[in-house]
């Protein structure tokens, strides 16, 4: 069945009205409605305001086509700002990328930066402990060629007394047997002649030959034994020997003299640093007190130096002060070690030094030097607390002394009130007894760690010519040493040791080597001048 066609369709409908209104205006009509009748369209005329409103199709398509432009001027737009919005954001993408590698950069270098200097840091570390090791090695070996010099001094030694022994035990041994044998002669002889004489005194004779006999027999008893306790006391002085030998030195003389260069070192910056804390002014009439600390000065640093310090200005240039000072604290140390045990007794000190001083002269090096270390170790353990007793004391010499020292330079600080003066002690208190306790160890060393030899610490006296064998001058870079000597600024460092000798040891000087490793430095009287010259 084909299809019928609707003749209603509402857009050709209005299509078609459309197009007879547009192309007849003239024309009137109405739309039919369901409700109306055919008599109603027949008389009632229709006129244009009748007709329902039309759209204009034209407008629509402007209207459209203004929709259409906005629409796309709108989608180019978008795809405009899209498009530079990706290329902004690759832009930006890129430049944080760049910026992100830029700073892994930078870090990675400074890094490597770090590294190359932990590198050279550790390279200095390792030549360090490598020129350490040499040295240790060095050292070592010093000490074990020395072990070995010192076994076969102690082989040789041994074998020459028992050859000494032996030879004094034969030759006592053929006395003893020709005394035995002359004594038999003579008895003989007389016993023959008694015999000859007179045959009736034949009885008298056999009873004094018997008691001959016994008296013979008893004498030859006494030597015997005594030849007996002879050979017992000399294995028994061999054997002491030995053990005094097999007694090695802990310090060699190369860490002696450096443990006394820091000794100097020290000295040095306490002085320094002290002086630098002080003021000085010009000098004025000097009290009663000012004139009896000069005199104890004056014996101390003579009385040349202690006049220059209380007469000129120190305000200026407190060089002299300075080297004073040390002077001052150098003398104090010295005189310290110079005796046998520091902080022991005085009437006992002299005692054992003159012990020692005989012992020293008189016997072998290694039995005065392990009698002076058996007396000192056994003094400080009957006296446990001898050590912080010498420490203490030789702290409190050094303040008082400084403290003279500046009062003599016309010190205002800190000679003025209490107070200063505690807090010069409060600030240099460690300090003083760093150098205290340096001074003490160095004497243990001296005298109970080494027995090849024996250290003196060694200064030079006030007043005393200039001897450049014997000691430094400390302006010699400056000009000619001249003039005598105003004090010790560095303390030096001598050795004795009593040579081994063959024969019957007596007490001289001809068998004691003296050597002066090093030399004490010196202020002389010229040091002014150029002093002034600066």
């Amino acid at each position: 069945m084909l299809p019928v066609a609707n003749s209603h369709l509402k857009d050709l409908y209005e299509t078609t009205v459309e197009f007879f209104t547009l192309r007849s205006p003239a024309l009137s009509f109405r739309p039919f409605s369901s409700d109306d009748s055919d008599s109603d369209h027949e008389d009632i005329p229709f006129t244009p305001r009748d007709l329902s409103p039309v759209p204009d199709p034209i407008n629509k398509l402007q209207k459209e086509c203004a929709a259409l432009r906005v629409k796309l001027h709108a989608a180019e737009r978008t795809r405009c700002h899209g498009s530079c919005s990706r290329r902004s954001f690759g832009a930006s993408a890129a430049a944080s990328t760049l910026y992100t590698m830029r700073r892994e950069y930078d870090a990675t270098k400074s890094e490597l930066q770090r590294s190359q200097v932990e590198l050279a840091k550790w390279e200095e570390r390792c030549k360090m402990l490598e020129k350490t090791l040499r040295e240790t090695r060095d050292l070592v070996r010093t000490q074990e060629v020395e072990i070995e010099t010192l076994k076969k001094e102690r082989d040789r030694l041994i074998v020459d007394r028992r050859s000494g022994e032996r030879n004094t035990s034969d030759r006592r041994r053929s006395q003893d047997i020709a005394r035995h044998r002359s004594n038999s002669s003579q008895s003989l002889l007389s016993q023959h002649v008694r015999l000859s004489a007179d045959c009736s005194e034949l009885r008298d004779v056999e009873t004094v030959s018997q008691a001959s006999g016994s008296q013979r027999r008893n004498s030859s008893d006494v030597v015997v034994d005594n030849m007996s306790t002879v050979s017992e006391e000399e294995r028994a002085q061999a054997k002491s020997t030995e053990t005094f030998l097999t007694k090695t030195d802990l310090w060699s003389g190369a860490q002696v003299i450096q443990a006394l260069q820091d000794l100097n070192s020290e000295i040095l910056q306490f002085a320094a640093s002290a002086v630098e804390l002080c003021t000085f002014t010009k000098q004025h009439p000097a009290p009663a007190k000012v004139l009896q600390t000069k005199n104890e000065v004056s014996s101390r640093l003579g009385p040349t130096l202690t006049r220059i310090l209380s007469t000129r200005d120190h305000s200026q240039d407190p060089m002299l002060v300075q080297m004073a000072l040390q002077g001052c604290i150098t003398y104090c140390i010295s005189r310290a070690l110079s005796s046998f045990c520091i902080g022991y007794q005085s009437k006992a000190n002299i005692t054992l030094t003159q012990i020692y001083t005989c012992m020293f002269q008189s016997e072998p090096q290694p039995t005065s030097a392990r009698w002076r270390a058996l007396a000192h170790k056994h003094i400080h353990e009957l006296h446990p607390e001898l050590d912080d007793y010498a420490i203490n004391e030789m702290t409190e010499t050094i303040f008082r002394w400084s403290s003279d020292v500046f009062l003599v330079c016309g010190s205002t600080n800190p000679q003025s009130h209490s107070s200063s003066r505690e807090v010069f002690r409060s600030r240099f208190g460690a300090q003083v007894n760093r150098i205290s306790n340096s001074a003490c160890r160095l004497a243990q060393i001296t005298r109970e760690e080494i027995m090849s030899t024996n250290f003196e610490v060694v200064g030079a006296d006030s007043g005393r010519t200039f001897d450049a064998q014997e000691m430094m001058d400390a302006f010699e870079d400056y000009g000619t040493s001249k003039g005598a000597v105003l004090c010790t600024t560095e303390l030096g460092l001598r050795c004795s040791t009593r040579k081994a000798s063959g024969e019957a040891t007596t007490a001289s000087e001809e068998n004691v080597e003296r050597r002066l490793l090093l030399r004490p430095k010196v202020v002389l009287e010229s040091a002014v001048d150029m002093i002034d010259q600066r």
